[in-house]
């Protein structure tokens, strides 16, 4: 079950504003809006982003509490449905590192398809690629060492969950995932590197802008917890093997 955590917020790192749209760099533990699944929770990026710049704002899409990084908004209500219709058309780009179990093949895809929440199986599709492999002279369950991917992750599709539920799919479960994830790597992970968060991260979003008509690419920086816990990572690893 995931951990509920109030942060401390009351203000958003911008990394793009116009007059149409504004980003920020969300932080890990931070609900986008009001959820039934979290209803205990009373902080959300787009309250705290509408206190910030006295505007109304809309999320054009959403990312998972526990994942940190590129959140769009919309500042108008006929750019929310312009950009909303590009995530609903697939023909945003997006991009996430994560830390996930074993050693990845130097890419791939997943194209098993998923349940939406009325039981209903959806298409859906997921690049990687692996930039960093890291095998640690630390016992996971009967293992004597255990081994672990940085990944460069591109859904083409939305469905919920989904990085984190294909990966499951292939063993390959994210680091700190408590709902798809491995408990005993998790485990160790909290106990060895003090980690407190599911190490997913949206690098980046790539959407057309519909009033300047030209490509826009967001970029946010690695979260400090996602950061410290992979040098932490490389530091100790008995081999660690870059591929990017």
């Amino acid at each position: 079950m995931e951990t509920n955590i109030t942060l401390a917020v009351d203000s958003l790192p911008i990394i793009f504003q116009d007059e149409h749209f504004v980003a920020v760099n969300k932080p890990h533990n931070l609900l986008v809006h009001r959820s039934p699944i979290a209803a205990n929770q009373s902080v959300f990026a787009l309250q705290i982003l509408r206190n910030q710049l006295g505007a109304w704002v809309s999320p054009c899409h959403r990312i998972d509490r526990k994942t940190s990084g590129v959140l769009l908004f919309a500042l108008t209500p006929q750019a929310d449905k312009l950009v909303k219709k590009q995530f609903e058309e697939h023909t945003t780009k997006k991009k996430y590192l994560a830390l996930v179990r074993g050693f990845l093949p130097e890419n791939g895809f997943t194209d098993r398809p998923l349940e939406d929440d009325k039981g209903v199986l959806k298409e859906a599709l997921t690049h990687y690629r692996c930039l960093e492999q890291f095998e640690l002279d630390i016992p996971v369950s009967k293992y004597p060492k255990s081994r672990y991917s940085l990944a460069e992750i591109s859904p083409e599709t939305g469905r919920m969950h989904q990085i984190r539920r294909h990966f499951a799919q292939m063993r390959h479960y994210l680091i700190g995932d408590k709902t798809h994830g491995e408990c005993k790597h998790n485990k160790m992970f909290e106990e060895r590197f003090e980690l407190n968060t599911m190490l997913l991260h949206a690098q980046s979003l790539t959407f057309d802008h519909p009033f300047l008509n030209k490509t826009i690419t967001l970029e946010a920086e690695m979260n400090e917890e996602f950061l410290r816990v992979l040098e932490e990572v490389r530091r100790v690893g008995a081999i660690c093997i870059v591929l990017k």
